[in-house]
């Protein structure tokens, strides 16, 4: 009798989260798709205009905003956590692990909107005083991103590198390759279906923050134009917007969300095949 009502206790504990995904699709499709109807759905999303007081509705600045600062913390943070995960895993002496995994992981706690602080503190003014203007630009959101990115990548990434069997490295070593080119030759592409699910990992971290590029990335909702340009992503329209939207601007932001909700959706997608992928290549 235990174990049933156990079984059942955890069946029920399995559901919930299948439960409060469906609901959370069926509150944004629900809300969001009359609200594209209405606007027109190619209006919606190819529109350049977001003017809610005049009744235009067009998400294609955010759209290209999440892009390229999701595209500007990628081309920062992958080469960093590629390289930190592999001195982690084959070169980093003993006694220095430890600290640098604890590093690593606290970079994860930190909670974003002291992220948006260090970027609106430290960053902001170093940018300004590079390039000009105000500071808050897609540059600068990339790289408070590419720096919060950084723990999703290295632990998923060193934990790939660490499930290639030691036969690769031991094989590679016999055969006459260096400690070097057993790492980057043999090693490193045999775990390439790891590498790129943290990457996928962290494109989805990356389109979702929303605190951080509120501080820091100008809000303008307009068309992106240069890296030194100010930008307003789908997260931050929703956030900046949705606590006095009424009718159908509410409706439109809550439209926004379901356009995230896909990006999401179809980056998990992306990760569970490299997974099957992996997993059928062992």
């Amino acid at each position: 009798m235990k174990e049933k009502v156990m079984q059942i206790v955890f069946f029920i504990a399995a559901l919930a989260s299948v439960v409060a995904v469906l609901l959370i699709c069926a509150f944004l499709f629900a809300n969001g798709i009359p609200a594209m109807k209405e606007i027109g759905f190619f209006n919606f999303l190819l529109g350049d205009t977001w003017r809610p007081s005049n009744n235009l509705y067009g998400i294609l600045p955010m759209i290209l905003g999440s892009i390229y600062v999701t595209a500007c913390a990628i081309l920062i943070g992958v080469p960093i956590g590629i390289l930190t995960s592999i001195f982690m895993a084959y070169f980093c002496p003993k006694k220095l692990y430890r600290p640098l995994k604890e590093a690593t992981q606290l970079l994860a706690g930190i909670p974003s909107v002291v992220y948006g602080f260090f970027g609106l503190i430290v960053i902001v003014p170093a940018i300004r005083a590079l390039f000009g203007g105000t500071g808050m630009n897609i540059l600068t959101a990339g790289i408070i991103l590419g720096i919060m990115i950084l723990p999703t990548l290295t632990g998923v990434i060193e934990s790939s590198l660490r499930t290639v069997p030691e036969s690769y490295y031991e094989g590679a070593l016999a055969l006459g390759a260096t400690h070097e080119r057993c790492v980057f030759r043999v090693i490193f592409p045999a775990a390439k279906s790891g590498v790129v699910a943290g990457i996928v990992l962290a494109i989805g971290r990356a389109v979702g923050e929303t605190m951080a590029v509120v501080m820091i990335a100008g809000n303008q909702p307009g068309m992106p134009t240069s890296l030194f340009k100010g930008v307003r992503t789908l997260t931050t329209n929703i956030v900046m917007e949705m606590g006095y939207a009424a009718d159908l601007h509410r409706e439109a932001l809550i439209a926004t969300g379901v356009v995230l909700f896909v990006f999401i959706l179809l980056i998990n997608l992306s990760v569970s095949l490299l997974n099957r992928k992996s997993k059928k290549e062992g």
